[in-house]
């Protein structure tokens, strides 16, 4: 039987990661296997810099955390993991995309986004979402272009009215 002190531990731990997935509003699972050290702390260090936090736990802690929270992510859960976990969705997964289009043992396995898990498919599709500023400026261009066109019918309203 496992001594107290070794239990008191991993209790810790798990505790530690059901903080963090309830703490976090994206969580993303990928695979780093196949990655050298300097890839993995270059991964890190760029997911650091749009706030996200990389964690590698044990998978049985993994697992008893994630029944602790009534999650099921299936095969996802096995084998060597890496996880993601942000408060910024679009970031994060950009950067993760990003860093594994250059490199092709990374992959993307699963993620929960807002409480709900996810696939790939979804997690790629949110990679593809433009950065705030580029879409804060879209919305702006839009609405520039509506008053634009109102001033304009204004104008010829006004001079039609005049003759």
């Amino acid at each position: 039987m496992a001594n107290k002190k070794k239990l008191d531990t991993k209790k810790t731990i798990v505790n530690e990661i059901v903080d963090k997935f309830k703490n976090s509003s994206t969580v993303v699972f990928f695979d780093y296997q196949g990655l050298s050290v300097f890839e993995v702390t270059e991964l890190r260090t760029k997911l650091k810099e749009v706030g996200s936090e990389v964690k590698i736990y044990k998978n049985t802690l993994m697992r008893r955390a994630l029944d602790a929270l009534d999650l099921d992510l299936g095969e996802s859960s096995t084998g060597p993991n890496a996880i993601a976990f942000s408060n910024n969705i679009v970031e994060t997964l950009k950067t993760i995309t990003n860093y594994a289009k250059g490199h092709e043992a990374l992959q993307l396995k699963k993620g929960i986004i807002d409480g709900e898990v996810s696939d790939t498919t979804v997690l790629q599709t949110l990679a593809t979402i433009p950065p705030r500023d580029e879409l804060l400026t879209m919305l702006a261009g839009g609405m520039i272009g509506l008053v634009k066109d109102l001033s304009i019918c204004l104008h010829l309203y006004s001079e039609q009215k005049n003759i």
